[in-house]
C-alpha cells in the first residue's frame, strides 16, 4: 500500500495519458494514481482501463459524465483517496506541464521539511515557465502578485496546480464549502489552508508547456481567478475556519 496518491484529472488527453501513467509509476518512490475523466470523448479513459490491467491495485479510474471543471474533479478526487487512507494527496496535470520527476521533492517537502501543503512553484526562484507566450507569462506572473496583495498570503505562485496536502489539510478544510471550479479553485485551495493555519511551502519547479493536446486555459479562466479573489476575501471577514489541529 502507497501512502501518496496522484490526482490526475483529464479531458481529451489521449496524446499524454499514457507516457504520464508510465512516468510516474516508474519513479523509484511508489505513487498510486487516480485519474478522473471527465467523458473524454477521444477515448482517454479507454486508455487507462487498458493500462489498469498491467497496474492493478495502482491505477485507478472514476469516470464522470461531461466536463465538469477542475475544482469538482479534484474535490471529487480529494474524497476518493481520503475514503481510501492515503496520507499524502497530489494535484498534476496530465500534459507534461508538471514533470513527474518533481513529486519525490514534494513529498519530501511534507514529510521532511514540514509542509501540511507543498506547492510546485514557478515564480519562487524568478520566472521559470518555458515555452509559454510572453503575453501568458506576464498574466500568470501578475496575476500571483495580485492574489498575494488582496489575500495576504506568502507565496509567490499563488495560482500553481501542482501540489502535495497531507491529509489532514483536506479533512480540516470543509471540501463541501470550496466554491470554485475553474482556477479560482486553485487560488481558493491555498487560501483556505492559509487562513486554517496551515503551513505552505513552496518547491522551486521549471513549468513546460505541453507540447501534445489542447490548452484548457484562456483568458476567462484568468478572469475568474481575478475576480474570484477579491470574492475569497470578502467571503473571510464573514467566515469561521476551522484550525489546524496539533498532532
Amino acid at each position: 500500500m502507497a501512502d501518496s496518491i496522484v490526482i490526475i484529472p483529464t479531458y481529451n488527453e489521449k496524446e499524454n495519458i499514457e507516457n504520464i501513467i508510465r512516468a510516474v509509476f516508474g519513479l523509484e518512490k511508489l505513487f498510486h494514481i487516480l485519474i478522473i475523466d471527465d467523458g473524454s470523448p477521444d477515448g482517454t479513459a479507454d486508455i487507462v482501463r487498458s493500462l489498469q490491467r498491467e497496474f492493478p491495485e495502482r491505477l485507478f479510474l472514476v469516470e464522470r459524465q461531461g466536463k465538469q471543471g477542475l475544482g469538482t474533479a479534484y474535490i471529487c478526487g480529494f474524497k476518493w483517496a481520503l475514503e481510501h487512507q492515503y496520507a499524502y494527496i497530489f494535484e498534476m496535470d496530465a500534459d507534461f506541464s508538471h514533470n513527474p520527476k518533481d513529486l519525490p521533492r514534494l513529498y519530501e517537502a511534507c514529510t521532511e521539511q514540514g509542509a501540511d501543503v507543498a506547492v510546485g512553484s514557478r515564480y519562487i526562484k524568478g520566472v521559470n515557465v518555458v515555452n509559454w507566450p510572453l503575453g501568458r507569462v506576464l498574466m500568470s506572473y501578475f496575476a500571483s502578485v495580485y492574489v498575494r496583495m488582496i489575500t495576504g498570503m506568502h507565496i509567490k505562485d499563488t495560482t500553481a496546480g501542482f501540489k502535495c496536502y497531507r491529509r489532514q489539510v483536506l479533512e480540516t478544510i470543509e471540501l463541501d464549502k470550496i466554491h470554485f471550479k475553474g482556477y479560482a479553485f486553485q487560488v481558493e485551495m491555498k487560501f483556505t489552508a492559509y487562513k486554517c493555519g496551515f503551513k505552505i511551502i513552496e518547491v522551486p519547479i521549471v513549468f513546460i508547456n505541453r507540447v501534445l493536446g489542447v490548452s484548457k486555459m484562456n483568458s476567462s479562466i484568468f478572469g475568474e481567478a481575478l475576480f474570484g479573489v477579491l470574492k475569497l476575501k470578502w467571503w473571510s471577514f464573514f467566515r469561521k475556519y476551522p484550525q489546524k489541529k496539533v498532532q
